[in-house]
């Protein structure tokens, strides 16, 4: 059996935002959930020392269908002295790592109001110009196959893909 693969993006949209959109996608998928509230601890840099928070998270897990196991956990961070970043979790199994995963990707992220790797100026502002965030919430989105352009949004995902999941065997 495949061991279960990790994906951590950071994202412009809440963290309630990324979970609505999720348990939108297995709802239409006919997948059954199951919903959990809880606290992560967090660092938060504070001129040279770091200290240690809790946050909120939210955590939507697959409990039954062709999705059985996969788990979204979505956060917010606090990383300077103001403004926090959202950051989502995936846990996919082993069998559903690569064109599922990507389809899956796709179709949460077509399904928020706004671009999820893009901020606006003034939470920008807000949070620090010079943090790597911006660049690298877009180089991560682009990994799956979702084209990051300025003038791609909005996408149009079709979810459930016929295809969904390969049929592949475990290894």
């Amino acid at each position: 059996m495949a061991r279960p693969r990790r994906v951590t993006l950071e994202v412009s949209i809440t963290p309630t935002q990324a979970i609505r959109a999720f348990r939108e996608l297995a709802d239409e998928a006919n997948w059954d959930w199951e919903r959990e509230e809880g606290s992560r601890m967090v660092d938060r840099w504070m001129i040279i020392m770091p200290l240690t928070r809790s946050t909120r998270s939210f955590r939507l897990a697959i409990t039954t269908g062709e999705g059985t196991g996969i788990i979204l956990t979505a956060w917010e961070e606090v990383s300077g002295s103001r403004g926090g970043v959202s950051k989502v979790e995936w846990i996919i199994p082993g069998h559903l790592t690569s064109g599922p995963l990507h389809q899956l990707i796709e179709a949460w992220s077509a399904k928020h109001p706004r671009c999820p790797w893009r901020w606006s100026f003034g939470e920008r502002s807000l949070i620090g110009f010079l943090l790597p965030v911006w660049r690298r919430s877009r180089r991560d989105f682009r990994k799956f196959g979702i084209d990051t352009r300025r003038r791609s949004w909005p996408l149009q995902a079709n979810w459930p893909p016929s295809d969904w999941p390969d049929a592949r065997e475990e290894e």
